[in-house]
């Protein structure tokens, strides 16, 4: 393949090129910003995942002004597709030339940015999906690990499916049981993940005593979960669990609460992050449990701003009037790392530098410590991926009608604060 680094070095190759080149780049570099690329889901079903944004990029551009130093960040919205998300990613790269390239927010997102940066030698940062779907997914050959490769040029950090794994069951843990439990799987990156039987829920669940009614794929926004609702009544499941975007978290537990479906503990990831969806349940969004990234009383601070989560958080709420959402720390830390990246390249237009700074980061962040290599990896993994800390949380019903996020597992994480136990739905 003929990449971006082949035509550089192509025109390198003439005279007059590197004539121009010896006497102009050193003038130039020092005047021309550092070009960051982001791309996320901004539209689409997955639009939740990129509502801070903009705050989170209007205060990185202010603060790095205040530090003296020049970025420019060029944001694309992947619109929740994956071949858009491949087409802005090499628009980035090709078109708008940019120095490094950030990417948040679910597979669908992460993947094909990532895959696409490592094609085109360009260096990448990816976050907010778990690690397996986004390292096992670009691999040429997902069903054999014997063939799977480390990344050149593109890096990620995320918590992985054992994680998240080991917080259900903890909070299931909590509360008496027949541990029959039912699984709702899409049919996209996280879906077959989650439901992989040889890395995702079915063999650790087995191992653990549960027994799981997986009523196979499902196309993501589904309009009918009858079929799954009455598997899941026929297999007297106590525990729901699954990976679903917003609309469907919503159309199926609607569809649940008509039907008779009466579980003790429903916990879902992704759709639940998000307090709008939780808020479009009314009452029946009570006590609903699902993975936590970060929150306010995550115990870190931003690295490019010294503030606590609880300031960033809070200063959120203040410019936008809305809740604090769980991606906003770690697009947060995303432009953070690009930071200290840059500052450690020893050269910021050259993309093996960068990769070469990406992977000797040991940076603490607003999300937690931030460093690759990692030996408490699988080897094929400890390049490119970096682990941040994951606890469990429950969605309560205040007063007023609004919601508060409640962690109530974090033995992965015990410096994040408890805030009580799970309790059953009712």
């Amino acid at each position: 393949m003929f990449t971006r680094r082949d035509f550089l070095k192509t025109t390198a190759a003439g005279g007059t090129a590197i004539a121009v080149s010896a006497f102009a780049a050193p003038a130039i570099a020092q005047k021309k910003p550092i070009k960051l690329g982001y791309v996320s889901p901004q539209t689409g079903p997955l639009a939740g995942f990129g509502e801070a944004d903009k705050f989170v990029i209007d205060n990185f551009i202010a603060t790095t002004k205040k530090l003296g130093l020049s970025y420019e960040v060029v944001v694309k919205d992947s619109q929740s597709n994956p071949n858009r998300a491949a087409a802005v990613a090499k628009e980035l790269i090709v078109t708008d030339e940019v120095n490094l390239v950030l990417v948040s927010s679910t597979p669908e997102t992460t993947n094909p940015v990532s895959t696409t940066c490592e094609a085109e030698e360009m260096p990448c940062i990816s976050t907010v999906a778990p690690w397996q779907p986004w390292f096992i997914g670009q691999q040429g050959n997902p069903g054999d690990p014997s063939s799977w490769k480390p990344f050149n040029y593109a890096y990620h950090f995320f918590w992985g499916l054992e994680d998240i794994i080991a917080v259900f069951t903890g909070m299931w843990s909590q509360i008496e049981t027949n541990k029959k439990v039912g699984g709702l799987f899409p049919n996209d990156g996280d879906g077959n993940a989650w439901g992989d039987k040889v890395v995702g829920f079915p063999p650790v669940l087995e191992k653990l005593g549960y027994n799981l009614t997986d009523t196979g794929r499902f196309q993501n926004l589904t309009d009918d979960f009858s079929a799954q609702i009455n598997a899941f009544k026929q297999g007297q499941t106590d525990i729901l669990t699954g990976v679903l975007i917003p609309p469907d978290l919503t159309t199926f537990w609607n569809q649940a609460k008509q039907q008779g479906l009466k579980p003790k503990i429903a916990s879902i990831g992704k759709a639940l992050l998000f307090p709008q969806t939780v808020a479009a349940l009314g009452n029946a969004g009570h006590n609903l449990s699902t993975e936590v990234w970060w929150t306010p009383s995550h115990p870190f601070k931003s690295s490019l701003t010294g503030q606590t989560a609880a300031d960033v958080a809070a200063a959120f709420t203040q410019a936008t009037g809305r809740p604090w959402t769980q991606p906003i720390g770690f697009a947060h830390a995303l432009f953070e790392l690009a930071v200290d990246v840059m500052k450690r390249a020893e050269d910021v237009g050259e993309g093996d530098a960068v990769a070469k700074a990406i992977g000797q980061t040991k940076l603490d962040t607003l999300v937690g410590p931030i460093a690759w290599g990692s030996d408490k990896l699988p080897p094929f993994a400890q390049k490119n991926v970096a682990k941040t800390p994951l606890v469990g949380g429950q969605w309560r019903l205040k007063t007023d009608g609004g919601y508060d996020l409640v962690v109530v597992e974090n033995r992965l994480a015990p410096n994040v604060p408890l805030g009580g136990k799970l309790e059953a739905l009712t």
